[in-house]
């Protein structure tokens, strides 16, 4: 089976999920609307891609997750144990097509860190939830797409900076990663394919 990686522009917009082509809830501030079209073009403009897209055989669609400059989404900085630090890149929101592929959303969150390095951020940000240890697979990662499973982030290597009620800020702190010669999706594809299971077989392009 072939994957690949699609960066999220606005030209690939088309190809995301319809609720996330059409949401701005992260680009949204104080009730205000926002335009999604130019929020991308400004944010790509000043930093590039603002997303991920994973494609499966025949193109299809299994997930997509949307991450950038934490100031680049307004809606951070009124959340619960926000805000978030103007030196992290935010992961903000992820969508799992296919519910029976859960481990497209850890190579999803792979494909950020890599990015992030390479782009020589200091650290990833996100807001995890802690929920109940009876939470299902539906209710951690289908129901609320904007907040992650506290639990899952830690796997990463996240800690909780601050925390509300459930919600965390959480931080992964990418100094202290050890560098290698690997780039890009090279590197990405070859720490999926170590660390997850079903490991997917990189489509180079």
């Amino acid at each position: 089976m072939g994957y690949r990686l699609q960066p999220l522009t606005v030209a690939t917009l088309r190809d995301a999920p319809r609720v996330c082509a059409d949401c701005v809830f992260w680009q949204s501030r104080g009730g205000r609307p926002a335009a999604k079209a130019r929020w991308a073009e400004d944010v790509e403009e000043r930093w590039g891609p603002w997303g991920t897209l994973y494609l499966g055989d025949g193109e299809r669609l299994l997930g997509s997750i949307q991450y950038g400059p934490a100031e680049s989404f307004p809606r951070a900085f009124e959340l619960p144990a926000g805000p978030p630090s103007t030196d992290a890149v935010l992961v903000t929101c992820a969508y799992l097509v296919d519910p029976s592929s859960p481990w497209v959303l850890q190579s999803l969150f792979l494909a950020v860190i890599g990015e992030a390095r390479d782009r020589r951020v200091r650290a990833i940000e996100s807001f995890g939830y802690r929920y109940p240890e009876t939470g299902g697979v539906h209710e951690r990662f289908l129901v609320h797409r904007t907040v992650f499973p506290s639990d899952f982030l830690a796997d990463f290597g996240f800690y909780a900076v601050r925390s509300e009620g459930r919600v965390e800020l959480a931080r992964l702190e990418l100094g202290g990663l050890v560098p290698v010669e690997e780039r890009g999706l090279a590197r990405t594809w070859r720490t999926v394919k170590e660390l997850l299971a079903p490991a997917p077989v990189p489509e180079r392009y």
